[in-house]
């Protein structure tokens, strides 16, 4: 198999963020990966938290609902968000408009590459569905050597059509709620919330590859 690093190309970098990096961010983190290993792309993910509870593990409650989601054994340690993160990354996806201002307000260059989940979901669900007829073409090492490339000018083709694209009906729509310290039914709606973010998220990332 073709890596980036093989072919001189960077590996696509994206960044998940929340507030204390044990809950949403780590769990959007792994299942995220998990959806890109399962369609065979490759991209390096990772998360970290805008008031991270540096060093801790994922809550048990996260990880109980990460691993049911298929997100792996939960296995995690917190990191703080940095500028340096933030600037190393080609996407940045947060759990809400508070964790994006965040990242902003440390690298302002990111307001064209960050979004929150629930938005940046919204967002490639049109173009998503333009690409529904994409071929398939490009397969194996091509589309393992294309891929950076190819989820690189979707970001940017998202980022062109932003201003074009209907509001929610809510502005905390795009929002994703903290289930720190509160009971099990949060924090499984938030799972659920999280997984079908990162599956379109997922199949976008799939379809702008097989793109011709």
């Amino acid at each position: 198999m073709t890596s980036p690093a093989r072919t001189g190309e960077a590996p696509f970098r994206v960044l998940v963020v929340c507030t204390g990096n044990i809950c949403r961010s780590p769990m959007a983190e792994q299942l995220l990966r998990a959806r890109l290993v399962e369609l065979g792309i490759p991209a390096e993910v990772s998360s970290a938290g805008s008031r991270a509870m540096v060093g801790d593990a994922m809550t048990p409650e996260a990880a109980a609902v990460s691993r049911r989601h298929g997100g792996g054994d939960g296995a995690h340690v917190a990191q703080q968000l940095t500028e340096q993160l933030v600037s190393s990354a080609d996407l940045v996806l947060t759990a809400s408009r508070e964790h994006r201002s965040a990242v902003v307000g440390l690298h302002p260059r990111a307001a064209r590459y960050s979004y929150t989940l629930n938005q940046f979901a919204r967002l490639l669900e049109p173009l998503d569905n333009e690409a529904d007829g994409a071929d398939g073409s490009l397969t194996g090492n091509d589309a393992q050597a294309a891929s950076p490339m190819r989820l690189r000018a979707l970001v940017t083709e998202v980022a062109a059509t932003r201003g074009f694209s209907p509001p929610p009906a809510h502005p905390a729509d795009d929002d994703i709620e903290d289930p720190y310290r509160r009971p099990a039914e949060v924090y499984d709606r938030v799972g659920d919330l999280v997984d079908n973010a990162v599956t379109t998220i997922a199949d976008a990332f799939a379809a702008a590859i097989r793109r011709n």
